[in-house]
């Protein structure tokens, strides 16, 4: 695969080793600092149809979940973990490196990279126009008032930038191949901002929002939208986390969660 490797620091902060998909694939994280994934991650994998056989590009990749969720579910796919802070892409190459990964790691890479940037500085940086068939990302969407952290890398993975949508989505729209596709997951109210930023780049867009209980508002919304078509809005069925009676998980979470279904059924 083309894009550079990340080299893991000597001294590797405290961390932990988890296990997703029921075992099928690990993940080395940081331990406190940064961002820990969870059902966000697995989430927006489960965004990527079943079949994908493609190059995928993980925007905001942190430690590598969501790419390797991707890999674990889809035999036939590539990954590239793209990710800014170098200490969050050293925990990425540590993921590819364990043992446990090895069944996944020759179809994965990992490009420490700002998605940010535009033209001869994103490909510069590793990120050429058309290299990609299909992109993702868990960009920071929290508002700078909400839950502030003193955390330097925890801030960074969380906390949303002006405008942040609109560049992460324009430069989606330049590495992705003509009719590639684009998954997003964020919080309700920034769908709006989401479908500016995919206006004019991408169509066919796809919306399907997840709820904790069926009672409960939703918490977190998935776009999925493919480059150059012209369809409109569909508002998919929702995804429940929880049923309806006590806190046990709904079956078709659990089976989503552990990269046993899609999240658009296909």
């Amino acid at each position: 695969m083309s894009a550079a490797p990340a080299t893991l620091v000597p001294d590797t902060p405290a961390h932990t080793v988890d296990a997703f998909h029921r075992g099928r694939f690990w993940l080395v994280q940081p331990k406190q600092g940064g961002h820990r994934a969870g059902m966000d991650a697995m989430m927006l994998a489960a965004s990527v149809p079943s079949a994908f056989a493609g190059r995928l590009a993980d925007f905001g990749a942190g430690a590598g979940a969501a790419g390797l969720a991707v890999l674990s579910r889809c035999p036939a796919a590539e990954a590239v973990l793209v990710e800014r802070a170098p200490e969050m892409a050293a925990f990425a190459a540590a993921t590819l490196a364990h043992p446990g990964n090895a069944h996944l790691s020759d179809r994965a890479s990992v490009l420490v990279a700002d998605v940010t940037v535009s033209g001869r500085a994103r490909a510069a940086a590793g990120l050429a126009d058309n290299d990609f068939d299909f992109v993702i990302m868990n960009p920071p969407f929290n508002p700078a008032r909400d839950r502030a952290t003193p955390d330097r890398l925890r801030k960074e993975a969380h906390v949303m930038e002006d405008g942040l949508f609109e560049s992460w989505i324009r430069s989606a729209a330049a590495v992705v191949r003509p009719r590639g596709g684009l998954a997003v997951i964020a919080r309700p109210e920034q769908l709006g901002a989401i479908l500016d930023a995919i206006a004019g780049r991408f169509g066919d867009a796809e919306m399907l929002a997840v709820h904790p209980r069926p009672d409960a508002a939703a918490i977190r919304i998935v776009v999925r939208a493919a480059l150059g078509a012209r369809g409109k809005l569909a508002i998919r069925p929702p995804l429940m986390l929880h049923a309806q009676s006590g806190n046990g998980p709904d079956e078709r979470s659990e089976m989503i969660t552990n990269g046993l279904a899609s999240l658009f059924g296909d």
